[in-house]
C-alpha cells in the first residue's frame, strides 16, 4: 500500500504571511494539531504545529534565562528567541526543516520516517508541490477499513483455515512445528504441544484468531520453564 492510497488530499494549509490568530483558528476548527505552510505557488516551505507555539509571551511560558546565561549567549540568539516568542506571523514561528514523503512511497517507509523523526504527520510532496498529508489518523482509518473488510469475509472451511494458519506461522522465528501442533474442527483451532515462553502462547493465539472463520481457540499448550528444567539456581 502506498501513501497516496490513504493520505488526506484536501489539505488545510496556511501562508507564511498568515497571522498566528488565523493559523490557530484553522487548527481548532479542523481538529488538527499541525498545518503545512505553503507559498503562493503551492510549494511547501514549513509546518506549524502545537509544539511551535508552546513558548509564548501571551501565556507567560516564554523561556526564562538567568543573567549569567544571558551574558554567555550571543545577542543574535536572544533576538531570535524573542521573535519566536513574540511574533504573530507564521513565518517567524514555523518549523522550516520539514520531513516529507512522496505520494508513491510505501507506507512502511512513511511510518519508519514518522517513528524516526518523532512526528505525527508527513506532508506529501510531488515535484515540489504539496499534494496531501499523511497523519496518524489516516493510518488508523486505513487500519479500521482493513479490519472491517476482513470481518465481512466469508468464513473458511476447516482445511483452508489450517492452511492459512500454517502460512501465517511459516517463517516466524518463535514458531517450531516440532513443538507445537494445531488442528481445526468446526472452526475451532486446537493448539497442542510445548512452549517455553508465554509470549509465544499469545502469538499463537493471535495468529489463529486472525484467520477468517475461526470461532475460538482451544489452548492445550503446556508451558515448560527452561530455567526450571535446566537446574539453574540449584
Amino acid at each position: 500500500m502506498q501513501v497516496q492510497d490513504i493520505m488526506t488530499r484536501a489539505v488545510v494549509s496556511v501562508k507564511p504571511s498568515s497571522t498566528l490568530t488565523q493559523a490557530i483558528a484553522k487548527l481548532l476548527s479542523n481538529g488538527i494539531s499541525g498545518v503545512p505552510v505553503v507559498d503562493d505557488d503551492g510549494k511547501l516551505v514549513g509546518i506549524l504545529t502545537e509544539g511551535d507555539m508552546l513558548r509564548r509571551i501571551e501565556t507567560s511560558t516564554e523561556p526564562q534565562t538567568s543573567r549569567l546565561m544571558s551574558f554567555l549567549r550571543s545577542t543574535g540568539s536572544q533576538a531570535e528567541e524573542f521573535v519566536r516568542t513574540h511574533s504573530r506571523r507564521v513565518r517567524d514561528i514555523m518549523t522550516e526543516e520539514v520531513e516529507s514523503v512522496a505520494p508513491d512511497a510505501d507506507l512502511e517507509t512513511a511510518v519508519n520516517l514518522m517513528e524516526k523523526k518523532h512526528v505525527k504527520r508527513l506532508p506529501v510532496v510531488k515535484d515540489g508541490q504539496l499534494v496531501g498529508i499523511l497523519s496518524r489518523s489516516d493510518l488508523i482509518r486505513a487500519l479500521g477499513r482493513r479490519l472491517q473488510g476482513e470481518d465481512r469475509e466469508t468464513p473458511l472451511a476447516d482445511a483452508e483455515i489450517k492452511k492459512r494458519l500454517a502460512e501465517a506461522l511459516d517463517g516466524q522465528v518463535w514458531y517450531n512445528d516440532r513443538d507445537v501442533r494445531f488442528e481445526v474442527r468446526d472452526g475451532v483451532v486446537t493448539l497442542e504441544g510445548i512452549v517455553i515462553d508465554q509470549r509465544t502462547r499469545l502469538a499463537l493465539w493471535v495468529a489463529a484468531e486472525n484467520v477468517p472463520g475461526v470461532k475460538s481457540v482451544n489452548d492445550k499448550l503446556t508451558f515448560v520453564d527452561p530455567l526450571a528444567t535446566s537446574g539453574v539456581g540449584i
